[in-house]
């Protein structure tokens, strides 16, 4: 990885799904964390994509009278592309498993653990949940209820699992668990937050078993390369993306520039990042991911969402109304990153009154029609500095390096909580200066000229410093500013040291009132 390198992944999701709220947290999360990290003069690349092998959606195409990739470029393109639009995602690139050059590289990766003699034949029967594309061990079944009722059933899913024999290739990944112990131990920020990476290192200590990673009973995936007659098992095939997409097979350069990755996952799928995907890559020489930081679930009901059990929701559902900002900036704020955390029309609508439209966005209204109103337009000059308006700049500061820090630790919650700061500082300032009643005394007019240079000082800071999280408002803003260059340029961890134009411009509301919220009928 070259200095300032930061590279950063969402999960490759299952093109089958449904995209709901869930899929659009985690592609805000590394968004907002690639902006950041862009802002602050580093090389970030955001990678997303699908996953599109495996016998679930061979069976789902062929349900529908299509090929599997006819039924993937259709999905890939009514749903999944779309959904980065609708939440305003600035991904670098969009891998597909079923691309040419993940196929042809995930095929040298595999080859070359062969020939290291990482792989062996072996015979593997076992309990296979289609809709995980994962054989369960019997911890992970419970008893089957009303049309199921005797039948064991996956935990996630509540369907039936199926009971297979098969000739397969096998990883021997319990060769590397000695390896992966002492990775998580002498690199504690591996895996995160902390209760993740206390049931990863329970889970290896408990022992490690080999990998079946080939399928024979179908052929939708992508070849085995010294045995065509099996396909590669969908997860080990759907990991290698991280680095087919950064360059590894056909671009050595490239690759060395990015790798390694910080890995944004869900907590279901933690054991694939945390233990199998560093273990393959132990084993084929090539460094282990920077970190992986398994975030909690969105829930809604007290239940994860879930398509089987109908408790998703479409981001749209939330956009079409408050808009993509608004969306991103509640998910980010209400939820502590890296736990669960519950989603409620009640507390999003809440959120959007106070906070964006009362607390922010009327903050930047009333500071550009006051500079409009008392002084046409024109950015005044301060005069001599009482100890509030020092106040005020010391605040900038220090928020801008609380939410830098916070950033690093990828604890996105904690970073918008500080800004935050600036954001009630700046409302109680102006409320306790009272600039419109200085302005009707021609002997305080120094005086309002400084109250409102300092004003819009630090909603200039607070524009850069919200730029990753709420760009559409925040770039309106800048604009009305007069802030000099394009707002992506400007350096969010100095974010107090923003250069503006002479004049201001008139202001639309950023978070306009909505006067009522109706639930939808399927949410």
């Amino acid at each position: 990885m070259s200095a300032g390198s930061f590279y950063i992944t969402t999960p490759i999701f299952y093109v089958n799904d449904v995209p709901h709220i869930g899929h659009a947290y985690t592609e805000v999360a590394a968004d907002v964390l690639a902006r950041w990290h862009r802002q602050s003069g580093d090389d970030a690349w955001l990678l997303t994509g699908t996953d599109e092998h495996g016998q679930k959606i061979l069976r789902t195409a062929t349900a529908n009278g299509v090929t599997p990739k006819e039924w993937a470029d259709r999905l890939v393109e009514t749903a999944w592309k779309p959904l980065l639009e609708t939440v305003n995602i600035a991904n670098d690139d969009f891998i597909r498993t079923t691309d040419e050059r993940h196929e042809v590289n995930a095929q040298k990766f595999l080859q070359h653990l062969h020939d290291e003699g990482h792989i062996y034949t072996g015979e593997y029967e076992g309990y296979y949940c289609v809709g995980c594309e994962e054989y369960k061990q019997t911890t992970d079944l419970v008893d089957g209820t009303g049309e199921y009722a005797g039948q064991p059933v996956c935990a996630i899913h509540s369907k039936p699992v199926e009971l297979l024999h098969e000739k397969n290739y096998f990883f021997k990944m319990s060769a590397f668990a000695d390896r992966l112990l002492a990775l998580y131990e002498e690199n504690p920020n591996f895996v995160q937050p902390e209760a993740a990476r206390n049931e990863v290192m329970s889970f290896v200590k408990r022992g490690l078993s080999d990998l079946s990673i080939s399928r024979s009973s179908f052929d939708w995936g992508i070849k085995v390369p010294w045995d065509e007659s099996h396909v590669v098992y969908v997860w080990f095939d759907a990991l290698l993306n991280y680095i087919t997409a950064a360059g590894y097979g056909q671009n050595d350069e490239e690759f060395a520039s990015r790798w390694p990755a910080t890995h944004i996952v869900g907590k279901d799928i933690l054991r694939f990042h945390a233990v199998i995907w560093p273990a393959m890559l132990m084993a084929a020489g090539i460094e282990v991911p920077k970190q992986v930081f398994g975030h909690g679930w969105l829930l809604v009901g007290g239940e994860k969402m879930s398509k089987s059990k109908l408790t998703g929701i479409a981001p749209s559902q939330i956009t079409d109304t408050f808009g993509s900002d608004a969306f991103r900036y509640y998910f980010m704020r209400a939820i502590s990153f890296g736990q669960d955390g519950s989603f409620s029309w009640e507390d999003l609508s809440a959120r959007y009154q106070s906070e964006l439209a009362n607390g922010f966005g009327n903050l930047a209204s009333r500071v550009i029609a006051m500079v409009v109103r008392y002084c046409d337009g024109v950015v005044p000059a301060a005069g001599e500095l009482t100890v509030d308006d020092l106040a005020i700049a010391a605040t900038e500061q220090r928020v801008t390096d609380a939410a830098a820090q916070a950033i690093e630790t990828l604890a996105i919650h904690d970073a918008l909580t500080s800004v935050w700061e600036l954001v009630d500082e700046l409302n109680g300032y102006i409320t306790l200066q009272e600039p419109w009643a200085l302005a009707k005394n021609p002997e305080t007019r120094a005086r309002l000229e400084t109250v409102l240079h300092t004003a819009v000082r630090g909603l200039g800071t607070l524009t850069v410093l919200l730029s990753p999280v709420i760009p559409i408002a925040t770039a309106k803003l800048w604009t009305a500013l007069g802030g000099d260059g394009a707002l992506t340029d400007q350096r969010v961890d100095r974010a107090w040291e923003w250069t503006g134009g002479a004049q201001v411009s008139p202001l639309e509301p950023l978070f306009p009132r909505i006067e009522s919220i109706v639930e939808p009928a399927d949410a």
